[in-house]
């Protein structure tokens, strides 16, 4: 019986499949590695090598499936309206800040680094871009490996009322995000909310051979990263930072040169992740390894694991620039490398956590990193240890990603 439900799953998925385009060019995405894609797509389709991805495209459909049904709403949905009176700005409050106990009136507000406030519910724009985000993301990947226009579809659907539509759309900056009440109306670390939007522009790259994504809906995204751009190179906000010293700094660039490479301006992209060497691998990782300002935080695994995973995403922005931050060593040593291989031992509780975490250890949060770094590092420690850490089930949507 069960060998036919396989076999029933097998022939489902190549009548669902037949009609993916190949087309004789890789996707136009920058984090995604488009020649992985390229080739499980064609894997997906030959009868030869498809029953192994039997069960993530499964997975894939069911989730797609559902992603049809979720409702978007965009920031002008919003019950309370920012300093400037239009909802189409986005606006949020900062996460770990907190009301005074010792004063009457809760202001100053104090720092409790890495508990969240629950008053920052009261602001919904950043929830409602994680939906969008992973909502497009999801109908995206479920069109490029299926062929569904359906799915191409919603996903226009939804990315369009949320950067294009005159009733709906969020204007390109974000002036107000992460406001402490009672001391400021917005600050630059709030940028790093729009992080997920680095998932975006691989998602329309996705949705290219799409009859529902259209040449005016392509330009009108590549004009609204592209002003997106300019105002975080050049306001107050984008300028604090692009001079954070810490996971800020590097999710900053990451986040301009991805969006500079998608709308068009491959100059500023280029020039940007060149910069990185000098300004966050020899200024963020020692010798040895240690990211000391993640290090500071009460999440200190976490953050340390995050800022590898900012890096992991510059490294491959810079694969697109012609640019190796990879393989790249500071005269003492400091490297992408050198954090992976100071992280790893803890990764799987052997080796002793000695600084704060607040919340789980979850050696998850490090092999992600790993599988995506698998090509770059060939050498047979970095072998080896990617033997080691836990196989990625069948049914994990990324067993058509990443492996």
């Amino acid at each position: 019986m069960r060998k036919l439900t396989g076999l029933l799953s097998l022939i489902s998925l190549f009548f669902i499949s037949a009609t993916v385009p190949l087309g004789q060019t890789a996707p136009r995405v920058y984090v995604l590695n488009a020649k992985t894609l390229q080739e499980r797509r064609k894997a997906v389709l030959d009868p030869k090598t498809a029953a192994q991805y039997v069960r993530s495209i499964k997975r894939l459909t069911s989730d797609a499936d559902r992603a049809l049904k979720v409702e978007i709403a965009p920031v002008t949905s919003k019950t309370a309206s920012p300093p400037s009176g239009d909802k189409h700005d986005y606006m949020s409050q900062a996460p770990y800040f907190w009301k005074n106990p010792d004063t009457k009136t809760g202001f100053p507000y104090i720092r409790r680094d890495g508990e969240r406030n629950p008053e920052i519910l009261q602001y919904p724009d950043h929830t409602l871009m994680d939906d969008m985000v992973k909502t497009v993301e999801t109908l995206s990947i479920g069109y490029y490996f299926t062929g569904k226009e359906e799915y191409a579809a919603r996903a226009a659907t939804i990315l369009r009322m949320w950067f294009l539509g005159a009733k709906t759309k969020m204007n390109p900056h974000l002036e107000y995000a992460q406001a402490i009440p009672g001391l400021n109306t917005g600050r630059g670390i709030g940028i790093i909310e729009t992080h997920g939007l680095i998932r975006v522009v691989d998602s329309i790259g996705l949705l290219a051979a799409s009859k529902a994504w259209t040449k005016d809906d392509q330009a009108g995204l590549e004009t609204w990263f592209g002003k997106y751009v300019t105002w975080l190179t050049e306001s107050k906000n984008g300028r604090d930072e692009a001079a954070a010293k810490n996971n800020h700094g590097t999710i900053y660039d990451v986040q301009v040169a991805s969006f500079a490479l998608f709308a068009g301006k491959p100059d500023i992209a280029k020039k940007l992740i060149e910069s990185a060497k000098a300004n966050r691998i020899a200024k963020q990782i020692e010798p040895d390894g240690k990211q000391p300002l993640e290090l500071e935080r009460t999440k200190a695994w976490s953050y340390s694991t995050m800022n590898l995973g900012g890096f992991v995403e510059l490294a491959l922005l810079g694969d697109a620039v012609g640019i190796d931050l990879w393989s790249y060593q500071t005269s003492d040593g400091r490297s992408i490398r050198k954090a992976f291989d100071w992280l790893y031992p803890f990764a799987d509780g052997k080796k002793k956590w000695e600084y704060q975490q607040i919340e789980p250890l979850l050696g998850e949060r490090l092999y992600d990193q790993m599988r995506k770094a698998k090509d770059k590092y060939r050498d047979d420690k970095f072998k080896a240890a990617l033997s080691a850490i836990p196989s990625m089930s069948p049914d994990d949507r990324d067993w058509l990603l990443l492996l």
